[in-house]
């Protein structure tokens, strides 16, 4: 049965993202029978090209996921050619897991209430300037996306900060700078010259991913984005939520230019990639040593702690905002403070929390039972995927889920399985897998096989090895899978919206309904229980392993991812 688990995965991973698409696909050429598309025709496209704004919405999408990704690129690489090997770089690697697990729709309301004209950035320079109201500046939802680029940019950073870390033993990054150093460069110089040729192309996938995402994204667009008009996924969600019906064939067409339109970005990256290339190869070898490279190494450091000092001000933003009183502009923090708001919201609040962690339980769990089961299938063949699994593994998150969701919507209704729980796990499980699977592949491939040959030589069955071996050495790493699984189901926003039709009410999706209103109180509040699932969820994966090896120091320290 083991060796059935990889097809199984594979299936559970790409199949719905290939339906969803071939259901996206035939509705934007206007065959839809279940809405009365008995016939193909270009009628959705002529609807769709026939759209005010369409071109600027495209160019949004399009420059805004360019400069985001390419800006949390450029963070990255400097900072790590600037202070790998030193404190600064440690203290961010502890960062990393808080600031990864806070989902994008809570870091977005978080930066939102930092640099809002009443936000507060402005409350505390608005004594120097003698103001006693908010400013008339557009700092959210400006015309050109800027904020939408900050806010995309201060989450991805920390994600691309962990692909190159795990990344950098690989390109045999430590030994390779300190010979550099040696040979008279400078540590920024030699670093890109010497690693970053080797690191790149075991990051390319993560930062296509980012790319992908950047250039579709929904949530973090609605809350930061402009709105006339909106990033064209927003507008697609619109359609899609439209009373009209009608409106589903003029949304199909829409995502499959958004697909068309991240393939294009991808596109474009490439051949930026080719002309860096030609570029960089020229200055390495022009002998180019960089030793006055200190207000380079200083502006790396300073863009990684403002990046982070942004997410953590604005989670201690979203927390005052909870639980404020009266609040009047330009004081610096509530006259009082009050839990009148969450003792109000108790019912509601729990059903969504219930809900939301019933989701993620059962997605996160059917993940790592099938993550588990093709590891262990590959332990068992001697078996190491190559390249082709890799890039299947990352299939989902290249993909843009606006591109997919409403042709999945109407596959499961096909099947019956519409607004149903297993259909939004489903949902949820496409996009959690990768990551739970990207987790623990490492740790588990690193573990010492002579455990293993140990048991087995003493008579243990390969399944009595796997559950009283190898899964006690991996608890910390698949507690900590869970953990990351937990956080990336937690800030599922298109999936549980469009597959469950709205009848399943989350964290995310009520804060997500809430950006459009005014009730910074109750953004505030559904900001935080986003929060505070993922970090419980890495809190627990710390404590367990701690308590259960307390007298075992050596497995309480084993795989640490």
């Amino acid at each position: 049965m083991l060796r059935f688990v990889p097809a199984l995965t594979i299936i559970l991973m790409i199949g719905p993202v290939c339906a969803g698409l071939i259901g996206t696909i035939l509705p934007a050429f206007g065959y839809l029978p279940a809405l009365g598309g008995n016939r193909f025709s270009v009628g959705p496209w002529q609807d769709l090209l026939a759209q005010p704004g369409l071109g600027i919405s495209m160019r949004l999408s399009l420059v805004n996921g360019l400069a985001a990704t390419l800006i949390s690129l450029g963070v990255v690489v400097l900072f790590c050619a600037a202070w790998q090997g030193t404190r600064i770089f440690a203290v961010m690697q502890r960062l990393l897991s808080p600031i990864l697990s806070v989902p994008h729709a809570a870091a977005a309301f978080g930066l939102a209430f930092l640099i809002a004209p009443s936000g507060w950035i402005v409350r505390a320079i608005a004594p120097l300037g003698g103001w006693d109201r908010p400013p008339d500046i557009v700092t959210l939802q400006d015309p050109l996306g800027m904020a939408l680029i900050v806010g995309l940019v201060v989450k991805e950073i920390p994600f691309l900060l962990l692909m190159t870390l795990a990344a950098l033993p690989q390109a045999d990054a430590d030994r390779t700078r300190k010979i550099a150093l040696t040979l008279g460069y400078g540590r920024v110089v030699g670093w890109l010259k010497t690693v970053l040729p080797r690191l790149y192309p075991q990051i390319r996938l993560p930062v296509l991913a980012v790319l992908a995402y950047s250039t579709s994204v929904v949530d973090v667009a609605m809350i930061l984005g402009p709105t006339t008009p909106a990033p064209l996924a927003v507008r697609i969600l619109g359609w899609l939520s439209d009373p009209d019906l009608s409106h589903r064939f003029l949304a199909s067409a829409g995502a499959v230019l958004q697909l068309l339109l991240v393939l294009f970005a991808i596109g474009i990256w490439f051949i930026g990639e080719r002309l860096m290339a030609h570029w960089g190869c020229r200055w390495a070898q022009n002998g180019a040593r960089g030793r006055g490279d200190d207000p380079i190494r200083t502006l790396a450091a300073g863009a990684a702690i403002v990046s982070a000092l942004a997410v953590f001000l604005g989670l201690a933003g979203l927390l005052v905002w909870s639980v404020a009183g009266y609040w009047a502009f330009p004081e610096f923090l509530p006259r009082s403070f009050s839990l009148r708001l969450w003792m109000r919201e108790y019912h509601t609040l729990g059903a969504a929390l219930m809900t939301t962690l019933l989701i993620a339980g059962l997605s996160v769990l059917v993940a790592i039972c099938l993550v588990l089961g093709c590891l262990e299938n590959e332990t068992r063949r001697s078996y190491r995927p190559g390249a082709g699994a890799l890039v299947l593994i990352y299939v989902p998150l290249l993909m843009p889920q606006i591109s997919f969701m409403f042709g999945l919507q109407v596959f499961f209704t096909g099947l019956g399985l519409e607004r149903s729980l297993m259909s939004v796990v489903v949902a949820h499980l496409i996009f959690v897998l990768p990551y739970v699977f990207l987790s623990l592949a490492d740790p588990f491939r690193a573990l010492d096989p002579r455990y293993s040959q140990t048991a087995l030589c003493l008579g243990a069955s390969p399944m009595r090895v796997f559950w009283s071996v190898r899964l006690p050495l991996l608890t910390r790493a698949v507690l900590t899978a869970f953990a990351v699984g937990i956080a990336v189901s937690v800030g599922q926003y298109l999936p549980t919206l469009l597959i469950g039709a709205g009848r399943f009410a989350t964290v995310t999706t009520e804060a997500v309904a809430l950006a459009s209103g005014g009730d910074r109180r109750m953004i505030g509040i559904y900001g935080i229980l986003q929060m505070i699932l993922p970090f419980a969820g890495f809190a627990v994966s710390l404590l367990i392993p701690a308590f259960l090896f307390r007298h075992r120091r050596g497995m309480g320290t084993q795989n640490r991812i």
